[in-house]
């Protein structure tokens, strides 16, 4: 170690940690080029080719011309994401409009829909994770 002090150890360590946060956000870029809806087939070649060709240039371009944008675009895919999972918990627990269930809550309902979840969840339907979340929904 005599000849590796430490400041070149904290340097080593920075090149590495701005190494691993430029691959996140060259991934993050590829996946909102395709997960894009306003651009065509064209439009998301042409990006993917510019950001794999010519990477710092093509990130630093994508940011600025349509950065602004990736926060609406993640919003839209998290809004979609837990549509399909309050879909999915009303139909694993069979609350669900078309079942008949859905009326006006009152406490009796809310220990069967509990009650209902703690069978969906020892059955391994739901996971604890997914539960714990739908628990939290039912009780607020």
């Amino acid at each position: 170690m005599d000849n590796y002090p430490l400041l070149n150890i904290f340097w080593t360590m920075l090149e590495l940690f701005l190494w691993i946060l430029w691959f996140f956000l060259l991934f993050k870029i590829i996946t909102d080029i395709f997960r894009s809806h306003d651009m065509g087939g064209g439009a998301k070649a042409a990006w993917t080719v510019l950001v794999i060709l010519l990477p710092f240039l093509g990130v630093l371009i994508y940011l600025i011309v349509r950065g602004g944008s990736m926060h609406e675009r993640d919003l839209e895919q998290a809004k979609q994401a837990d549509a399909a999972f309050q879909d999915y918990i009303r139909r694993a627990a069979g609350t669900g409009s078309g079942q008949g269930g859905g009326a006006a809550p009152s406490s009796s309902g809310h220990v069967d829909d509990l009650a209902r979840l703690a069978d969906l969840k020892n059955s391994g339907a739901l996971s604890e994770e997914e539960y714990q979340r739908a628990k939290d929904k039912l009780l607020t």
